[in-house]
């Protein structure tokens, strides 16, 4: 017998309250998966950057294995089957991908590269539904403004940096080095809206 699909809210598999907001800001109906650990804690994601893996697909890839994750939560777990959406996002700068900082002194390091530099902002965004899994692919330029000592320190002091791809958060202080920018906002935030709403609307979700 044929499983009943719940096409009236989905799943966001993410604890970014960036894009549980940006989720909501477009109506969306949403409930949130938690994960008793972090996929990649658990080994069930590969977040390691493959040889000869382009940035594009990276991103992709990830994104793709963290929903695919989280819908076997959702049949573990017995849950209403109802679509579910996760996003990945990463930076690359000269060809390298560059992730979230291990430490202060990684943070400073990653933004006295990005200083005075163009660098891609990448984000993903995936769709699972029973076998069926969609993604999409945002991409965004970001220019830098040339930070000095000062405001590098400051910034990596506030704890802002720590957790975020490429040592910074458009949303906070770091709204202030930009100087340039070509392509998504949302998508810099971590969920590009245009994307999420093409993708959820082939799926049936009504947005």
């Amino acid at each position: 017998m044929a499983i009943k699909i719940n096409n009236s809210r989905i799943y966001l598999a993410s604890r970014n309250p960036r894009r549980r907001e940006l989720l909501a800001q477009i109506g969306a109906q949403f409930d949130t998966i938690v994960f008793r650990s972090f996929p990649r804690d658990a080994g069930e994601i590969d977040e390691a950057r493959h040889a000869g893996e382009s940035p594009g697909v990276y991103v992709e890839r990830v994104a793709r294995a963290k929903v695919e994750y989280a819908w076997r939560i959702v049949v573990e777990r017995k849950l209403l089957r109802q679509p579910v959406l996760a996003a990945n996002t990463t930076i690359e700068i000269d060809g390298r991908i560059i992730g979230k900082p291990v430490d202060e002194d990684d943070a400073k390091k990653i933004l006295r590269r990005l200083s005075g530099k163009h660098h891609r902002v990448l984000t993903a965004v995936a769709v699972a539904c029973g076998k069926r899994v969609e993604t999409r692919l945002s991409v965004s330029e970001v220019f830098f403004g040339t930070l000095g000592e000062t405001q590098i320190c400051d910034y990596v002091a506030s704890g802002e940096p720590l957790d975020k791809a490429g040592a910074y958060g458009i949303h906070g202080r770091a709204g202030q080095f930009i100087e340039h920018l070509a392509g998504s906002y949302s998508g810099v935030l971590g969920l590009p809206l245009f994307e999420t709403a093409e993708l959820l609307r082939d799926f049936g979700y009504p947005i």
